[in-house]
């Protein structure tokens, strides 16, 4: 018998992964790296939480409500504690904008060059009934002198200057998808050895797809456009599905083929996604794969942000989809048909 057969290897962990792609970043000295590391271990502390919640009541609402006026889960507080603190202590980052916050968070690390965005734990309302959740994240390179206090327009810029973006989806295993512009790549986390490994390499979303991910609960608030390509959906016999956590419903389109729409609807004039760190997050990473991101008009990453908590529409996944429904919303003020194909 072979003898490397009784120990095969266990693959490519994220460490070593990020070390093989620094030199992806001819400017950078190491900081993004260790970053991203900070960003992993943020995430493997948040996923033991979210395993026992509910074996050490830290599930269900905590009584506050956040500045998006959303009741707050237990484990949203957790969560943003865990990320903050991971990111502080890390000290590549002077500020943080955080679902969580209202206002920019100020690390103290005014040395540090990035400023992070994110959504801690995106659908957590989900985690009393096992439905997976996620975390979102956006790193840009802060705009303000290195060694000064961060500040808000660090945090404002577009998404084409991100200069990295992921997501966690905590679900039946744990994966970690992020890009720094060269691809996407997925790593899925082996718990017993507390390492993410890589197991979705240069993850590419197909061109088209048959899965169509949107709350039709709304439909009454549709745009006549919107509602045209609902039905274009169902006349080429797609698939409905939606889970109602951003992250999950996201993650597969991605790699299935699909799109997610969150419009403008009557009560969410603006949608309800934020920009910062749900949408332009997304946005990078779908295209990135190959896909699309766009608020019906206009490209996901070129929107310009003027507030911390900007709400955006979002049709993003498949690039032909987002094409198709573009053309649907585009028609409804051309007045011309869209071509059934």
């Amino acid at each position: 018998m072979d003898h490397n057969s009784l120990a095969l290897p266990v693959g490519t962990t994220l460490d070593r992964f990020i070390m093989r792609k620094q030199e992806d970043f001819p400017y950078a000295t190491g900081e993004l790296s260790q970053l991203l590391r900070d960003i992993a271990l943020a995430t493997k502390i948040v996923n033991r939480e979210i395993n026992r919640s509910g074996l050490i009541d830290i599930a269900g609402a905590y009584g506050n409500r956040n500045v998006q006026g959303e009741d707050q889960q237990k484990l949203d507080v957790v969560a943003n504690i865990r990320f903050i603190r991971a990111l502080r202590n890390g000290g590549e980052v002077c500020t943080i904008v955080s679902e969580e916050d209202e206002e920019v968070i100020q690390t103290g690390n005014n040395q540090g060059k990035y400023v992070v965005a994110m959504d801690p734990l995106d659908g957590s309302s989900n985690i009393d009934v096992n439905v997976s959740i996620g975390t979102i994240f956006s790193i840009y390179r802060r705009i303000s002198p290195t060694g000064t206090v961060g500040n808000e327009q660090d945090c404002l810029q577009r998404g084409t200057h991100q200069v990295a973006a992921g997501y966690v989806i905590y679900g039946s295993s744990t994966m970690l998808v992020y890009t720094t512009g060269n691809g996407v790549n997925g790593f899925t986390y082996e718990p017993s050895l507390g390492e993410f490994f890589l197991s979705h390499p240069n993850i590419t979303i197909p061109a088209s797809g048959s899965v169509y991910s949107i709350n039709e609960g709304s439909a009454d608030s549709f745009s006549a456009g919107l509602a045209s390509f609902i039905a274009y959906c169902k006349q080429q016999s797609y698939s409905a599905r939606y889970i109602g956590s951003l992250v999950a419903d996201f993650h597969r389109n991605l790699l299935k083929g699909g799109i997610y729409i969150y419009p403008p609807t009557q009560k969410s004039p603006s949608g309800k996604l934020r920009l910062l760190y749900e949408c332009n997050p997304l946005a990078f990473i779908v295209e990135q794969a190959g896909g699309k991101s766009s608020n019906g008009y206009t490209r996901t990453m070129e929107i310009e942000p003027t507030g911390l908590h900007d709400r955006c529409p979002l049709f993003v996944g498949s690039k032909d989809l987002v094409e198709k429904v573009e053309e649907f919303l585009a028609a409804e003020y051309s007045k011309e048909p869209v071509a059934n194909s």
